[in-house]
């Protein structure tokens, strides 16, 4: 039963060792490049994969933390930390400001009240922090994209490249039948879909982490605008 199974797993085997030993030097350099453009794009996707669901789960984690709280600067005032967290280095931040904004001139006890100057300095800090952790979830996407553009022009180079040479072989020749023509098309056309198996997975891996970017920095905008909203409410100074 298992024998048909053998066979046919061999001929693929030799089939594709046939291809490659027929491929120009060209071709194989060109299905090398392939080959690590492969290796980045499978890491970048495992990592920013992981990087945004552990940031998914400590903005959770914080989020719920922040409700329970009866005053804005409650968790600040405890010293809490969570690394990671872009929802909490957004808070951090902003209260980091609105902190040194409250201090009384002497360094000791807080003011009652922030001054409406002293409170655009928090927004802007906020504004700040906010950009600076989406382009931190952001960072590396850059390499899919170059993997899903440049991953199938790569192959066709190498496809185009060995047809090239493999009619220019069959004209010094002067034979033009299949079997002096099958095996150099063959080995010329590996590199495109080599090509091919790159892009593709780079291009649903993009699609889907710029998809979760897109949910993490609209979140962070509404988080923000919500703590700048309380921070109002309970320190900014009415004239």
């Amino acid at each position: 039963m298992n024998a048909p199974v053998v066979a046919v797993a061999n001929a693929n085997k030799a089939e594709l060792l046939y291809v490659w030993e027929q491929a120009t030097p060209e071709g194989k350099a060109v299905i090398v490049c392939l080959v690590i453009f492969s290796i980045i794009a499978w890491s970048v996707m495992i990592y920013k994969a992981v990087q945004m669901r552990r940031a998914k789960q400590l903005n959770r984690f914080f989020t719920a933390e922040y409700r329970t709280q009866n005053n804005v600067l409650d968790v600040f005032d405890r010293r809490v930390q969570a690394d990671g967290c872009p929802l909490f280095a957004v808070y951090q931040a902003g209260s980091l400001e609105l902190d040194a904004r409250l201090k009384n001139d002497d360094g000791n006890g807080r003011k009652k009240f922030v001054s409406l100057k002293g409170m655009e300095h928090v927004k802007r800090s906020l504004e700040n922090t906010v950009a600076q952790e989406s382009l931190k979830l952001e960072s590396g996407l850059i390499l899919l994209a170059i993997a899903v553009s440049g991953a199938p022009f790569l192959g066709l180079l190498g496809t185009v490249w060995g047809v090239m040479s493999t009619f220019g072989h069959i004209a010094q020749q002067g034979s033009a039948t299949m079997a002096a023509m099958a095996p150099g098309v063959a080995a010329a056309l590996i590199t495109t879909v080599a090509g091919l198996l790159v892009a593709i997975p780079s291009m649903f891996g993009y699609n889907w982490l710029v998809h979760n970017l897109r949910v993490l920095t609209v979140e962070l905008d509404n988080f923000a605008q919500e703590l700048v909203s309380k921070m109002e409410t309970e320190y900014l100074e009415e004239k």
